[in-house]
């Protein structure tokens, strides 16, 4: 599987390359785009400073640049028929209608978090909320004291999965004030402190008994292991937009 990184120069791009060096599934780094390609080596590949001056001769496209050149990328994969990951965030509407655009030409997946840990977290949550209907629910996350938004999007979106078979569920990050918690809340608790990479949990309690399901992510890296395993599981696959949900569904 010849990969193409887009950002290849960054820190996720060269995790990506790390891990195709190794044979990450069947993984081999072909080529790169990135604006700083003049003052980067990355595995001796061709490195373009503009994606559409890419080599094309692979067999995916991995993005970790900026969703700044969502348009530029969306251009050249479309064009030339590739498979595209993106594994962006921050895209705008504007954005997010062209990458839904372009999925009726090409396999794109697209993730806001490209742990397969968290997406089986989600799934779980999912399906415990569903099996304890009576179950009060809460969402602790934890991250380092640089990460600038609170609750993560993780943490949302553990809490979404659940209000998709609990409608009736209100969130409340941050609880406080005087007062007893109703049947419907999810409490969702954000906690900044250290270099700490990430921890959600999700408790499910009733009277009698608890059930916690805990993801901690110990580096960086496991980002890029599920931008190629998503990459693994795209080539092959007609057109269309998936997501980490398409591979972990259960």
């Amino acid at each position: 599987m010849r990969i193409l990184v887009n950002g290849l120069c960054g820190h996720m791009g060269r995790e990506v390359a790390r891990l195709a060096a190794e044979g990450y599934r069947g993984a081999v780094l072909a080529a790169g785009a990135d604006v700083n390609a003049g003052s980067c080596e990355i595995a001796g590949v061709p490195c373009a400073r503009d994606i559409r001056e890419a080599c094309p001769d692979v067999d995916c496209i991995v993005d970790f640049s900026h969703h700044s050149g969502t348009a530029a990328l969306l251009e050249f994969a479309v064009s030339h028929r590739l498979p595209l990951v993106l594994a962006t965030t921050g895209q705008t509407p504007a954005e997010r209608e062209a990458i839904a655009a372009a999925a009726g030409s090409i396999p794109l997946f697209f993730a806001a978090n490209y742990s397969l840990g968290v997406a089986l977290l989600i799934e779980l949550a999912k399906k415990a909320a569903a099996a304890m209907p009576d179950a009060e629910i809460e969402i602790i996350e934890t991250h380092h004291d640089r990460k600038l938004d609170a609750p993560s999007g993780t943490a949302l979106a553990l809490a979404e999965a659940i209000r998709s078979v609990r409608p009736e569920a209100e969130l409340h990050p941050g609880r406080t004030g005087y007062g007893r918690r109703t049947p419907q809340e999810i409490g969702i608790h954000s906690i900044r402190m250290g270099s700490i990479v990430g921890v959600h949990e999700v408790l499910l309690g009733t009277a009698t008994q608890t059930i916690t399901l805990r993801h901690e992510a110990h580096s960086r890296a496991l980002f890029a292991e599920g931008a190629l395993a998503a990459a693994e599981f795209l080539c092959g696959k007609p057109a269309g937009l998936y997501d980490m949900k398409s591979m972990v569904s259960f």
